[in-house]
């Protein structure tokens, strides 16, 4: 065996098992002092995805090339460790090696993920340095790191000034609109791209159901259909059955579960997940439960969606059995697990359960709690009545609590009337969110109670101060598998007439109804 016979075996080689064998065969020839082939075992790992040995044989080179460094920049973006990307990417400078335009896009790809705007501009110097300038993916990948800089207006710039643009320049500007929430530019730019693909209509049907404009982002999807585009990926699947579930669009939500089993994704894990949140938040959890059982594999968001849809329908027990079922099934739960178990605890009123759990993902499992676990436990105590151990909670907190959790800490106030209370953590919600419209209302409404008139007063006056007016409900119906979107006080809808008589009539016929029945009574 020699090093060109074992090079031809190592570029075939497609398992771990095989790759051991030659890496062996390579230690015993004394490979390892080759220049190109430990380089060549490096890749061969890579693409593996084994990180750790990758590590290893990337620092048993003596002098690595551009090519085996872009490559472990590519493995730690991957892993989502950006920060080892770039130090891979330093070295390979200061080692005084060229820059191709892959590791350029490694690096820009790194300062994006990290928001790192400093280096990432250092990086764009050297674009120009070593000019390359002229390759898409070089342009592409400046457009993706100001855009995640916040910097839109340099990435637009970016844009304009490559010359050779492709498809993937002009998503790359859309998606960048979508990350700065600015959907107007986004759309605009949708309109104006010469051609698109899946990933145009993903993200942009993507990013206004995260965007909570979800009856855009479905109508965006029918469109899609309408005009016969072959764009559908489970990536829009799961976008628009997560628009379903957050405004009860059951209708659509089943006529997309058809398509799902007629286009063969019906073995897409994430595709059922999806499923099951939106059957789950229609108010269809024994379909839910059906889709679960009826999956082949489950992942943990599997197990975390069934819990999730339990705690949703207020099932704290059946929350906490599935947690059983889900370690006996040797899954590990996650943090959104706990998320989920937390809620479902809170929902159901199991105060015991709950601290049970929290301490458990701390001491058992070693997770470190986020500001949603926080919120969980403090709407836990809150819902207990226990309001000054809630308030004690959050005193003790780690991280800075927001105004999530005072919310939770106001509302349980209001329910087991601590006025007290519920006014410091509505000033507190003020604070963090100023332009908050139903706050004020609130201490409003807490002040006139408790005949505080002044203060009640200045509250409205701080209202006025900042030019805050209360925003009108909404509410959404389907009918027919036809969204329709309600306002208060707006009649732009085009049956307002019709179903502002109808109202009349209910009222009318209400009244009548309680004439009636004080004449019976009398």
């Amino acid at each position: 065996m020699n090093y060109r016979s074992l090079l031809i075996l190592l570029r075939k080689c497609r398992s771990f098992q095989q790759l051991k064998q030659i890496h062996a065969v390579s230690a015993t020839l004394g490979l390892h002092n080759h220049q190109t082939f430990p380089c060549e075992l490096l890749n061969c790992y890579i693409k593996l995805g084994n990180q750790q040995e990758s590590e290893r044989i990337f620092n048993q080179i003596r002098n690595p090339d551009v090519v085996s460094s872009t490559c472990l920049m590519n493995l730690y973006l991957k892993s989502q460790e950006p920060r080892k990307a770039f130090w891979v990417f330093s070295n390979l400078i200061r080692s005084g090696l060229r820059p191709d335009s892959y590791s350029i896009v490694g690096a820009l790809s790194a300062c994006g993920r990290k928001r790192d705007l400093k280096r990432g501009k250092i990086v764009h110097g050297m674009v120009f340095r070593f000019g390359l300038g002229f390759e898409p993916i070089v342009g592409n990948a400046l457009i993706d790191m100001y855009s995640r800089n916040k910097k839109i207006e340099v990435a637009q710039m970016v844009f304009e000034r490559t010359e050779r643009r492709d498809i993937a320049s002009w998503n790359s500007l859309l998606n960048g609109f979508i990350m700065c929430h600015d959907f107007k530019s986004a759309r605009r730019v949708f309109g104006e791209m010469p051609q698109r693909n899946s990933i145009s209509w993903a993200a942009l049907i993507t990013g206004y159901v995260r965007g909570k404009i979800t009856i855009t982002g479905l109508e965006l999807f029918k469109q899609m259909n309408a005009e016969g585009k072959n764009c559908v990926t489970a990536i829009i699947i799961v976008a628009v059955l997560s628009g379903c579930a957050d405004i009860g669009a059951r209708d659509l939500g089943q006529s997309i579960h058809g398509y799902v089993n007629k286009c063969d994704f019906s073995m897409n894990v994430t595709v059922n997940n999806a499923l099951m949140n939106m059957y789950s938040k229609s108010g269809c959890l024994n379909v839910a439960l059906k889709i679960f059982n009826g999956m082949p594999r489950k992942d943990v968001f599997s197990w975390t969606t069934l819990i999730s849809g339990y705690a949703f329908h207020g099932e704290g027990k059946k929350a906490l059995e599935a947690f059983s079922d889900m370690l006996e099934s040797r899954i590990t739960p996650n943090e959104v697990t706990f998320v989920s178990l937390l809620s479902a605890c809170s929902h159901a009123g199991m105060l015991a359960d709950g601290q049970r759990l929290f301490n458990r993902m701390v001491q058992f499992y070693g997770l470190e709690p986020k500001i949603e676990h926080y919120g969980c436990m403090v709407d836990l105590l809150g819902r207990a009545g226990l309001l000054e151990e809630s308030k004690y909670f959050i005193e003790q907190m780690p991280v800075k609590p927001d105004a999530v959790i005072w919310r939770s800490l106001l509302s349980a106030s209001l329910f087991h009337a601590n006025f007290n209370l519920a006014e410091m953590a509505g000033k507190m919600i003020i604070q963090l969110e100023p332009d908050d419209d139903g706050v004020y209302i609130l201490l409003w409404n807490i002040y006139f109670a408790a005949n505080r008139q002044e203060d009640a007063l200045k509250i409205r006056k701080l209202m006025r101060k900042r030019k805050l007016k209360k925003n009108p409900g909404d509410s959404w119906v389907e009918v027919s598998g036809v969204i329709h979107q309600f306002i208060a006080g707006d009649k732009m809808h085009h049956a307002w007439t019709e179903i502002f008589s109808i109202l009349e009539g209910i009222c009318e016929q209400s009244k009548l109804d309680s004439q009636l029945l004080c004449v019976k009574l009398d």
